[in-house]
């Protein structure tokens, strides 16, 4: 345990408290939220209201086989994700096991699809603590950094992706999104050498406490990358948005839709970019901002209403709704769980 970050305190144990959260005013306003974004972008942007039952009947025809394959590409990225997370953790003084950093950030996942302000990445840090005395301020720093993986590799993806499904057309608003990603990707890739050059010097300009903190949080992001480990993460990071990308492409297949015949670098392009909203922490996981995004980039593919929907609402509900229910049992019988919030901690196993 680290000697500035105590066991447990009880406004942190609030703050993570499903109990507390999941049927606050705030997470149900979230909620309300998304559906009105949702209902705007079919009342507003495409001028009508979407055939539900269109929709319903898209959906109900899904091929299982493709869906089976959308499954098993998006939970293949778990272990990946978990992989990465060790080995992050490793490069900053911190040895956990692959099989609890995996149910620890499957778990975050399950929180995040729950509650709004990205709680679940402050409970991954909350978990480790109480399983394995680390420290806070320096989980949160390899959250940072996985999160600045994810954008870089996901902007470079989204662009490469983009640039060869739309080679050839003239589309105004593509560029822009292909600027905008360039920016947000170039932007972070210096903020990350600023930190890495000037980040350790900061903590010295600081009262001591706030000092202290930043020193870890600094120690856990930036410390972890040097010339070895920087390669490695980003192999990882490249291996979880293929298959992210991958998974849109079988739900795309699994509908069948002649109107939906996009290949698996438009697939890639519309997943990525849609990947992007899930960083709104306004609502549970991105609800109703990456929906409104997938539907309307495939709509910037010419893909009509109500197939866009229908892969629209197969796809978050593979990705938000299995999470839920496979994160819910998880989380139910989790020891981590009670032993965190109990804040006895524990030795690495797996």
């Amino acid at each position: 345990m680290t000697a500035d970050e105590p066991a447990a305190t009880p406004d942190l144990e609030e703050q993570v408290s499903l109990r507390r959260r999941i049927l606050n005013v705030r997470t149900l306003g979230s909620i309300a939220f998304g559906l009105l974004l949702l209902y705007l972008l079919s009342r507003v942007a495409f001028g009508r209201s979407f055939d539900w039952g269109e929709v319903a009947r898209l959906i109900g025809q899904a091929n299982p086989g493709f869906l089976l394959l959308a499954f098993i590409a998006y939970y293949a990225t778990f272990p990946l994700r978990g992989f990465r997370w060790r080995y992050v953790l490793a490069r900053s003084g911190m040895s956990v096991g692959f099989r609890d950093a995996t149910e620890i950030l499957f778990l975050s996942w399950f929180v995040n699809c729950l509650v709004p302000a990205k709680l679940g990445d402050l409970y991954r840090a909350y978990l480790l603590r109480g399983n394995f005395g680390a420290s806070l301020s320096r989980t949160v720093g390899t959250v940072f950094i996985e999160r600045v993986a994810d954008i870089i590799v996901i902007a470079t993806l989204a662009l490469s992706a983009g640039y060869w499904s739309f080679r050839g057309r003239s589309r105004p608003e593509i560029d822009t999104l292909f600027v905008i990603g360039f920016a947000v990707a170039a932007a972070l890739i210096v903020l990350v050498v600023v930190l890495r050059l000037l980040g350790g010097h900061v903590g010295r300009w600081l009262p001591a406490r706030v000092g202290t903190l930043w020193d870890r949080f600094h120690e856990g992001s930036i410390g972890s990358l040097t010339v070895r480990s920087v390669p490695v993460i980003l192999v990882l990071t490249i291996g979880i948005w293929v298959l992210e990308g991958a998974r849109l492409y079988f739900v795309i297949r699994a509908l069948g839709l002649p109107e939906v015949g996009l290949g698996i670098s438009s697939s890639i392009f519309v997943a990525l970019s849609a990947a992007l909203l899930t960083a709104i922490p306004l609502t549970p996981a991105g609800f109703g901002f990456v929906e409104a995004g997938i539907i309307g980039v495939l709509f910037l593919y010419g893909v009509p209403e109500e197939p866009a929907a229908a892969v629209a609402l197969v796809d978050r509900g593979l990705t938000i709704l299995t999470v839920i229910l496979l994160g819910g049992m998880l989380y139910a019988f989790s020891a981590k769980v009670r032993i965190a919030h109990g804040a006895r901690p524990a030795t690495s196993s797996g």
